[in-house]
């Protein structure tokens, strides 16, 4: 965890998917913080690293227009992408490929034409 992370403002909207679920994203803008959640395990919260990534509305079909990433494995294969600046331009296809805590997340990256 990097303690130097700042709380994200709520409301938190937690991107989880089934396993052999994809979903689409474009990428306008990103941020990185922490958030509490409530896992069975934990019930008085745990605070975790988080990467906020905000899409445009034909990609949620509901508000907040963003998507909180907390697997560490999708977050950094998309942080590379992120933090070079080139993200405007593709579209992220990800892909959940089991269950956690051993789930991995296969990233497809699509320039968009």
């Amino acid at each position: 965890m990097d303690e130097n992370l700042k709380e994200l403002p709520g409301p938190y909207e937690i991107l989880e998917l089934a396993d052999g679920e994809t979903r689409e994203l474009m990428i306008k803008s990103y941020s990185r913080g922490r958030v509490t959640i409530y896992p069975a395990h934990k019930p008085t919260g745990k605070i975790i690293d988080a990467l906020r990534v905000h899409v445009p509305k034909d990609y949620k079909d509901y508000f907040p227009w963003y998507w909180d990433i907390t697997s560490k494995f999708l977050a950094a294969q998309l942080l590379g992408y992120l933090e070079a600046g080139e993200f405007t331009n593709k579209r992220f296809i990800i892909t959940k490929h089991g269950v956690a805590p051993k789930a991995r997340f296969e990233l497809k990256v699509v320039p968009v034409s």
